[in-house]
């Protein structure tokens, strides 16, 4: 102290500002050690900000309401047994009709031909069921196979599977079918005879071989015949193949109509192409061309032919 009393009057001064400046610098530390949280806060003033976290968390954890609705449908989604069939027939227009509906919410259609009910049968609803696509609770589920209409022993196997089942079936003129038919055969067997002599058993007679695939299957009150033997006719619907061309939105809104469907499918997902000569799909968000089916080829069969199957 008496060193420091003895020392110059300007060297005093200057060490009394420099002790009163690091006394200040301990006070302003202390403050800004105090209010950046360093000491041990009071409960109360916590709880706002703990409380403010816990439900931010529970926020972003939650999803919203249209997540919440989709993750529960999709638990809700099962493989069921269908609830209407495409029974045939061949070559009268099956895969269009099934495209078509397949375009509606509330249907959920198989797009291979399982071929259960007259060819795989013996391996179990457990393995037909599992072939489906899943579906939620209100939607239906279909399938189409067109060999079932002229199978024997179909109708019954579907009856004893189920009795509310609904049953659509495609048919168009037999004789332009029959073409349709033979068309498609020798587009894969070139060798095969003609048209007329596999169409007739007698040339001179006219008398057909209605035995032949072609024709056999045409011969649809025959089969019809064994199906209402099972089911209603308020139980099947007709869908007319030449209609499915001219007028698709016409067909497939009365087979929304027989399913109990909302016609949600209408002239506007439809355009004819005049190059294919058959109705498409207009092209759907996303895609780069629309979806379209070749017109069923007929062939050419001579006109005195037809008269014969006509008379």
């Amino acid at each position: 102290m008496a060193a420091f009393n003895n020392a110059p009057l300007d060297l005093r001064r200057l060490l009394q500002r420099l002790v009163t400046m690091f006394s200040l610098g301990i006070i302003c530390a202390s403050i800004l050690y105090l209010l950046l949280g360093r000491c041990e806060p009071d409960a109360g003033d916590s709880s706002g900000w703990n409380n403010n976290k816990t439900a931010l968390r529970e926020t972003l954890s939650a999803p919203d309401s249209v997540d919440a609705n989709s993750s529960e449908k999709e638990w809700s989604a099962s493989r069921r047994l269908p609830h209407a069939l495409i029974i045939g027939v061949k070559k009268g227009g099956t895969r269009a009709l099934l495209e078509f509906l397949r375009l509606h919410p509330d249907i959920r259609a198989l797009g291979a031909e399982p071929h259960f009910f007259d060819r795989l049968f013996a391996r179990g609803l457990g393995w037909y069921r599992s072939m489906m696509p899943k579906a939620l609770t209100g939607q239906i589920v279909m399938e189409k196979t067109p060999r079932y209409f002229v199978s024997p022993e179909t109708p019954g196997r579907i009856h004893t599977t189920s009795r509310d089942i609904k049953l659509i079936v495609v048919v168009r003129d037999p004789v332009t079918r029959a073409v349709s038919d033979y068309t498609q055969i020798i587009s894969k067997t070139p060798d095969i005879p003609s048209f007329e002599s596999l169409a007739f058993r007698n040339r001179s007679t006219g008398q057909i071989d209605s035995l032949w695939s072609p024709l056999y299957i045409g011969l649809y009150a025959r089969h019809l015949q064994r199906w209402l033997d099972y089911f209603p006719l308020a139980q099947i619907h007709f869908v007319h193949g030449e209609r499915l061309i001219s007028d698709p939105a016409g067909e497939v809104g009365r087979v929304q109509d027989f399913l109990g469907l909302q016609r949600i499918i209408t002239d506007k997902h439809f355009y004819f192409n005049k190059t294919k000569g058959f109705p498409c799909l207009k092209k759907p968000e996303g895609s780069s061309r629309p979806t379209a089916w070749a017109k069923p080829k007929a062939g050419r069969i001579p006109e005195s032919t037809r008269r014969s199957f006509r008379a």
